[in-house]
């Protein structure tokens, strides 16, 4: 099954754990979105920020979401992708 995600854009995932993530789809196919520089939204000192949703991944390779775990997702805010 093939969702209608653009690949080379950026997009803004809500996880049913409740997470947020914004990452660049590279591809989607079989209930799978591969993206690349996941970042998650987290609180800080002036607001929210974003780092990084994998600490020990190799940051020069690509990241495999199961479409099962997202409850939402949409093309990232412009002012949220320029902070990316």
């Amino acid at each position: 099954m093939r969702l209608d995600l653009v690949t080379d854009k950026i997009y803004t995932f809500k996880m049913n754990s409740g997470e947020e993530m914004i990452a660049k789809v590279i591809d989607n196919v079989d209930n799978q979105f591969k993206v690349s520089d996941p970042v998650s939204v987290a609180p800080g000192p002036q607001g929210m920020g974003l780092v990084p949703s994998l600490f020990t991944a190799d940051p020069d390779q690509s990241v495999t979401i199961n479409t099962n775990s997202i409850a939402m997702y949409v093309e990232t805010d412009d002012n949220v992708r320029a902070k990316y």
